[in-house]
C-alpha cells in the first residue's frame, strides 16, 4: 500500500467514524474465511458493513476526527462494524459473538460517545429502527381502529334491533 492509498484509507476511516450511526470495534482473530463471509453477509443483510482495518491507519483517522482516546482499542487484528442504523451493527456483532467465541467485541462509538463492550451489548438489546417504527405505527393506529369500532357499534346495534324486529314480525305472520 503506497502513501496515496494510505491517505485515502485514513480519509475513508475518518468518514466512517464521523458519519456512521454507530461503530463497533471487534477482534476477529481465529475466524475462518467461511465464518468471516457469514459475518459479512449478516451485516450486509442489515444494511451494515464489517471491515478489517489496519490499526495504524485507524489510529491516525481517530486522532484526526477527535476520537484519540479510542486508539487503545486498536491493537491485535481488529475489524469495525458500522452502519447508518445505530443499533444494527451492535445487534449483529453481539449475536454473532454469542455463537462464535472468536469474535470479541472491544467497544465502539455512538456519535461522539465512546462505548465499552458492555455498553455495545446494551445497545444491541435496543430494538432496531425498523422495529421501533413498527411499534410506533401500532401505537398510532390503535386509537384509529378503536374509534372506527366505536363509531360502527351504534349502526351494528341498530341493525341487530331491526333484524330482531323483522324476525318477530315474521313469526307473528307465520302464527296467524
Amino acid at each position: 500500500m503506497d502513501r496515496a492509498q494510505k491517505r485515502e484509507m485514513v480519509d475513508q476511516l475518518g468518514q466512517i467514524f464521523a458519519e456512521s450511526g454507530s461503530v463497533v470495534v471487534a477482534r476477529y482473530s481465529g475466524l475462518s474465511v467461511a465464518e468471516m463471509t457469514d459475518l459479512r453477509s449478516r451485516f450486509g443483510a442489515a444494511g451494515a458493513q464489517f471491515k478489517v482495518i489496519k490499526n495504524r491507519l485507524a489510529k491516525i483517522a481517530l486522532e484526526n476526527s477527535g476520537h484519540g482516546e479510542a486508539c487503545d482499542m486498536f491493537v491485535e487484528p481488529t475489524g469495525i462494524a458500522y452502519g447508518s442504523d445505530p443499533v444494527a451493527p451492535a445487534k449483529i456483532a453481539a449475536e454473532f459473538a454469542k455463537q462464535n467465541q472468536k469474535l470479541v467485541i472491544i467497544g465502539g462509538f455512538l456519535g461522539e460517545t465512546m462505548l465499552d463492550d458492555n455498553e455495545v451489548k446494551a445497545l444491541a438489546a435496543i430494538p432496531s429502527l425498523d422495529e421501533l417504527r413498527a411499534q410506533l405505527l401500532g401505537v398510532l393506529s390503535a386509537p384509529a381502529s378503536k374509534l372506527a369500532r366505536t363509531l360502527n357499534a351504534p349502526a351494528t346495534g341498530l341493525a341487530n334491533v331491526l333484524d330482531a324486529y323483522r324476525r318477530k314480525q315474521e313469526e307473528g305472520q307465520a302464527a296467524a
